[in-house]
């Protein structure tokens, strides 16, 4: 593992630990690393305030880290949705903005996310009509706060982590909500996936393959767009692009370069509409002689 992540043998890691299933696996199997390598390890457990049991849940995950030995950091965070963002999605925001405080430079975020979650996640996003990116799902490294974000449990399977925890003897956490078909995540899980895997028996396995190829298009478009948004600069800036070296670019290569120029600048992934929006402006006439995408110092956007 720590040659394939290329993780150091006394990094220290923080261990996104909720009392579930998969991060009660990945607790344990650090711990049982730690005899043979020098592992700094830091559990670090969420409360979203969200489950009258939540509390219930924070002791039981001290209390675990005790056992094992493992230091232990509480955080309550309180989830509040808006722009139409549900419950769900609101949460996890709430959670990475507080597991990105205890991650400092040099040190890794582990999460035990896993090949089901993969497929659960490629499908969520082929039903939201996403792109290479979207399909390639989740990332088993990736930079995060001032160090690196790492699934190390990527390759596993949910039935692999439940084998792992019934032979350890392991006791965690069952959240009632995860049983709530209410989700759309629950429900692929619950329903939709179980029936695939009646036909194909590898279907989780299969679908994580094919975000695993989605990654490495997305790495190769990336890579395209990198070289084309150096060729497209208006005078060596950063934040303006020349329209005219854009319009050279064939639609498909115009598309790549702005979603990819949006994303390094920080902004979120544009909508189809909101994209096609913007090629359409390529094509406008400028209100002034210079052929800009962007504002440069006392200049007007096109």
């Amino acid at each position: 593992m720590f040659e394939r992540l290329r993780l150091a043998a006394d990094a220290g890691l923080k261990i996104a630990y909720s009392g579930g299933l998969d991060s009660h696996v990945l607790l344990h199997a650090l711990v049982a690393l730690r005899a043979t390598h020098p592992l700094r390890l830091v559990a670090v457990h969420i409360d979203h305030g969200l489950a009258a049991q939540s509390g219930a849940w924070s002791q039981h995950c001290s209390a675990v880290c005790q056992a094992l030995e493992v230091a232990f950091v509480l955080e309550s965070v309180q989830v509040q949705g808006g722009s139409g963002e549900g419950t769900e999605a609101a949460a996890r925001r709430a959670r990475y903005a507080a597991l990105a405080r205890h991650v400092g430079p040099g040190e890794v975020l582990l999460t035990a996310h896993h090949q089901d979650d993969q497929a659960e996640t490629l499908l969520l996003q082929l039903l939201r009509g996403a792109g290479v990116q979207g399909l390639a799902g989740m990332r088993e490294a990736m930079g995060f706060a001032a160090g690196r974000h790492l699934r190390p449990l990527l390759g596993f399977s949910r039935a692999a982590l439940r084998h792992y925890a019934d032979s350890a003897g392991l006791q965690w956490i069952e959240d009632p909500s995860n049983a709530d078909v209410g989700y759309r995540r629950n429900l692929l899980r619950h329903d939709v996936l179980p029936l695939l895997t009646q036909q194909w028996p590898q279907a989780a396995a299969l679908l994580a393959r094919a975000a695993q190829h989605a990654g490495e298009a997305a790495l190769l478009l990336d890579e395209l767009a990198a070289a084309d948004l150096d060729r497209c600069r208006w005078r060596d800036t950063a934040t303006v692009l020349s329209v005219s070296a854009l319009q050279a670019l064939s639609p498909a290569r115009q598309r790549n370069v702005l979603r990819y120029w949006l994303r390094v600048r920080g902004f979120l992934a544009p909508s189809t509409l909101h994209l096609e929006t913007l090629v359409g402006q390529l094509h406008a006439t400028p209100r002034t002689g210079h052929g800009r995408l962007g504002r440069g110092p006392g200049e007007d956007d096109l």
